[in-house]
């Protein structure tokens, strides 16, 4: 590499041939490969990634959260096709042209952050966990052992603590992980290992008909879960729920009763802290009483309702959630903490998670290093490479405060009472229920129907209009 800083490279992006000619010199080659030669520009790489950023900064950072913007400029699938430079050729691109590219990827994206951009997921663009995520994706570090990533391990490690005091332990352990529903299947494995431990070594043969109960209402994860761990979508009961969405305790504890008549043996109960349609929070403590005297695995899905925890005023919607044994929560959801940042919570001290997971790889999990191997927390994962995302969590946290995440959940659920108030001034417009969280459940009553009378008619005919408009 020229150590002249005003010599330029010929080619955008490319090596200086004279640097090469040089390197050649005293050129280290096996197969025809020089080993010691340079392979890539480091300052033409610096001046890209500078460039690259300050595209980001106007195209996402300003203009993507302008309420003036477009959310997306929409196209086909072919039309973008047509519009992208979308294949990969032997000869690499120019620098120019590699920022062209990232200016139409940002041009036809949906901008997540907009202020008029509505989905499951998202409430806007929190600043501190943008800044979290640049610098993990420049540092690329993976959270298996602290050798590798001492400083995220101890961020994990204090974020995991703090939740735990939130639901309400003197104790646990955790783990971050791809989403709530990686967090609800290993839940689900974790209380089958609980129930059998022998599952680990000798497999599902032998074992018994393995049965669990979940809300009609839970979230699709928990059959998928089923599937992928050999239990089977047949063996995921599904209990009734009340007129708000909520499960029903006594149905749970007959199909327990019924379970137990038909041979089965049931092992765990999952129950929801915001289901994803209405928003309905399951009575933990009734299912808790009913876990106790059954001796099930409670398992509370809280990816969605657990932020609740974090406001004084609304925690009670969880009212019971420090009996579970374990808890699904999603501080990228409500709390902003920027996809994907989840964690699975275990009430279990005594290293349940390492016991059910740890794979006890030698070369990478060493017991003689010259720190507290405990904080190799990699062998209790599913996932060997594995992101700091409780990083993002940690930098909002610090930034805003515990009062500043309490605001931020109370001005969500206000601003839900805002727009249910608003609703029912609204002529054409049918509120489903009141809400007790941030689901607004609603119809939009077209004029053709306004004076129609509610019945088996009117509901055919309204389910056929939104079938159409959503065919548009």
């Amino acid at each position: 590499m020229s150590s002249d800083p005003d010599r330029e490279c010929p080619v955008d992006g490319g090596i200086d041939q004279q640097e090469m000619v040089s390197s050649k010199k005293s050129a280290v080659l096996v197969d025809g490969v020089i080993l010691n030669g340079p392979t890539t520009d480091a300052k033409a790489g610096e001046k890209f990634v500078e460039e690259a950023c300050r595209l980001i900064m106007e195209e996402v950072v300003l203009k993507a959260t302008d309420v003036n913007e477009k959310v997306c400029e929409w196209r086909s699938p072919e039309q973008l096709k047509q519009l992208l430079d979308l294949e990969m050729r032997d000869t690499g691109e120019p620098h120019h042209r590699l920022l062209e590219l990232c200016q139409d990827v940002i041009r036809y994206s949906v901008k997540t952050n907009h202020p008029r951009f509505f989905n499951q997921l998202y409430a806007g663009l929190d600043y501190y966990s943008l800044v979290a995520r640049f610098m993990i994706e420049a540092l690329n570090p993976s959270v298996y052992t602290y050798e590798v990533s001492p400083v995220f391990l101890l961020v994990e490690e204090a974020v995991l603590k703090k939740m735990i005091e939130f639901i309400g332990w003197k104790e646990g352990d955790g783990i971050f992980n791809p989403g709530g529903s990686v967090s609800n299947m290993y839940a689900m494995n974790l209380a089958r290992y609980k129930y059998c431990p022998d599952i680990k070594e000798k497999g599902l043969s032998g074992l018994p008909r393995l049965i669990l109960f979940t809300s009609a209402e839970c979230h699709y994860s928990m059959k998928k879960a089923a599937s992928f761990l050999g239990i089977g979508t047949d063996n995921v009961c599904f209990v009734e729920t009340d007129g708000r969405g909520k499960m029903i305790p006594d149905e749970l504890e007959r199909q327990i009763w019924q379970a137990r008549k038909e041979g089965a043996a049931p092992f765990l109960v999952c129950a929801t802290s915001g289901t994803t349609v209405l928003g309905a929070f399951d009575p933990l403590d009734e299912i808790a009483d009913i876990c106790e005297r059954h001796g099930l695995w409670l398992h509370v899905d809280a990816s969605w309702g657990g932020s609740a925890l974090l406001s004084r005023k609304h925690r009670k919607l969880l009212h019971g959630v420090h009996r579970a044994d374990s808890v699904a929560w999603n501080p990228h959801k409500m709390l902003m903490a920027g996809i994907q940042c989840c964690a699975l919570l275990v009430k279990d001290k005594s290293d349940l998670l390492k016991k059910c997971y740890s794979a006890k790889a030698s070369y990478l999990f060493q017991q003689d290093k010259f720190y507290d191997v405990s904080y190799d927390t990699g062998d209790k994962s599913i996932q060997c490479s594995r992101r700091p995302d409780a990083f993002k969590f940690w930098m909002t946290w610090k930034a805003l405060g515990t009062s500043g995440l309490e605001e931020r959940v109370n001005r969500a659920l206000a601003l839900s009472r805002y727009l249910v108030e608003e609703i029912k001034k609204r002529e054409g417009f049918k509120l489903l229920l009141e809400p007790e969280y941030a689901n607004i459940c609603f119809w939009y009553i077209p004029p053709s129907l306004r004076e129609m009378e509610e019945g088996p008619e009117f509901w055919a005919k309204l389910n056929l209009v939104i079938a159409l408009l959503l065919d548009l």
